[in-house]
């Protein structure tokens, strides 16, 4: 299998959408595994009793993990090459989600500029949309992304 992972820079152009290939559903495993990870012990993403009562009447993933896992299905198509990330920006939770949703993810290329110093890179700058299983919007992100140059 010869799947290439990540792009160089010259291979991005400004316009573009990825339509990332990978999909999560997201389980109560993976929630509770992320809150515990992260010290997130509100009860309104692990305790079923407490969200009863709440706005949604049910867990709601915890959404730094929502974030990361936007961010992680774009590593194959975006940063699988990245030297850095340096700058997440302008993240909004556009609506909630649920245990059991499964999500995609879209990135968009922004802008793009050669390093003022290092001539073997540039940023890109990105952003990306989660979707869940209905097709409904759940997160928005940009980022800014170090991606070396082809070799010469």
């Amino acid at each position: 299998m010869n799947k290439v992972f990540g792009r160089y820079l010259e291979e991005f152009k400004v316009g573009n959408v990825y339509q990332h290939c990978n999909v999560k559903t997201i389980t109560e495993e993976d929630n509770n595994a992320f809150c515990l990870l992260t010290m997130n012990h509100h009860p309104v993403h692990l305790d079923k009793e407490y969200a009863k009562n709440q706005q949604h009447g049910k867990i709601l993933v915890v959404g730094t993990y929502v974030l990361s896992l936007a961010v992680g299905l774009s590593v194959p198509d975006v940063s699988g090459k990245a030297i850095a990330n340096l700058e997440y920006e302008k993240i909004t939770h556009d609506a909630p989600v649920f245990l059991g949703d499964t999500l995609r993810a879209e990135s968009e290329i922004l802008t793009i500029r050669e390093s003022k110093n290092k001539p073997d890179r540039g940023i890109v700058y990105i952003e990306t949309r989660a979707y869940n299983q209905n097709k409904i919007k759940v997160l928005t992100l940009r980022r800014k992304i170090l991606i070396p140059k082809r070799r010469k």
